[in-house]
């Protein structure tokens, strides 16, 4: 009997679909959608046994919570609005350097005495006295927003539910304040708000997620750890240069390159690899000690027998 499959949520559609289908293909992984492109379902290539279920990014974060798929790539932000304990239920595998936003908190532009958190305390005081209301705070992160309030000792606002756009809410008179997912701001300024000093909840980009609670076994941890290994290859290997020199140089190649060892390069024959960065100072001791012609090679991938990612997520399911 075959093992079932290992199941991924990959999202469906816009900006992080791009990224995500992008990202793995540089890995080695390429999509191919199951009933054409409107499918739901899908194959990774090179990944034998595995599901991948193609759903928007705040379902993943919820499948991921409830241990309806295996892993997932989605916004961190989606993943820690989902409460108290994640980390005993989702396991962050990898950040992934894209999808990358900020959630903050805003104020009117006009507010010009308002520039912190402990402001907002003052004016949600006083906007008590003087309304007998609280202060009103749009926005679609609850969760997040209430426990930021918390940490900040403010005790004196309700929460405005947004369903659409968040940053439009003081200018409609729906709220006083806002808790919204920015990129560069240009949308905030645009609707005359600002964002807090302090205000930064969370910085947010893509995560490769695994459930904590669903069902394992030891042949979908197996395509995770394919999985896992070529993507830390590639990201490896992105950092990497090979310089190689004639053989009859070596052993002066060897003594030039001595201090480059503590700094990360390793020996191959006849050649170094080095961190990317310090390409053009080997190549300079390389030189000054006559060793040439050196040539450049850039790696695609560089594999390593384990990832530390991988064994962690093995301890914490206890295969």
């Amino acid at each position: 009997m075959t093992d079932a499959p290992l199941t991924i949520g990959l999202p469906s559609k816009g900006r992080l679909k791009e990224q995500a289908d992008a990202w793995l293909a540089d890995c080695g992984f390429t999509i191919s959608a199951e009933g054409g492109e409107r499918g739901y379902r899908a194959k990774l290539s090179n990944l034998p046994n595995v599901q991948v279920q193609l759903i928007s990014a705040g379902d993943i974060a919820t499948a991921l919570d409830a241990g309806d798929i295996h892993l997932g790539v989605t916004g961190e932000d989606l993943l820690r609005e989902r409460g108290e304990g994640l980390d005993s239920r989702v396991m962050l595998m990898r950040a992934l350097c894209f999808g990358r936003a900020d959630l903050i908190v805003a104020a009117p532009q006009s507010w010009i005495d308002v520039e912190t958190m402990a402001d907002v305390e003052e004016v949600a005081a006083a906007y008590v006295v003087r309304t007998g209301r609280r202060l009103r705070v749009a926005t679609k992160y609850l969760v997040q927003t209430r426990t930021f309030f918390a940490r900040a000792g403010i005790a004196d606002y309700r929460i405005v539910e947004s369903s659409g756009a968040t940053e439009g809410a003081p200018a409609a008179g729906a709220a006083e304040l806002v808790v919204d997912i920015t990129t560069t701001g240009a949308t905030l300024r645009a609707n005359g708000l600002k964002v807090l000093a302090d205000g930064l909840i969370l910085k947010s980009q893509a995560q490769l997620a695994a459930s904590l609670i669903a069902p394992w076994t030891p042949s979908q941890l197996a395509s995770v750890r394919r999985l896992m290994g070529a993507v830390e290859a590639r990201a490896r290997a992105l950092k990497l240069s090979m310089l190689t020199w004639p053989a009859d140089q070596t052993a002066r190649a060897q003594a030039a390159t001595e201090a480059f060892l503590a700094r990360g390069a390793t020996r191959r024959a006849d050649g170094l690899l080095a961190q990317a960065g310090d390409l053009l100072d080997v190549a300079g001791a390389l030189a000054a000690a006559g060793v040439g012609p050196v040539s450049v090679a850039h790696p695609e991938f560089a594999f390593e027998p384990t990832s530390a990612a991988v064994e962690d997520l093995t301890g914490r399911l206890g295969l």
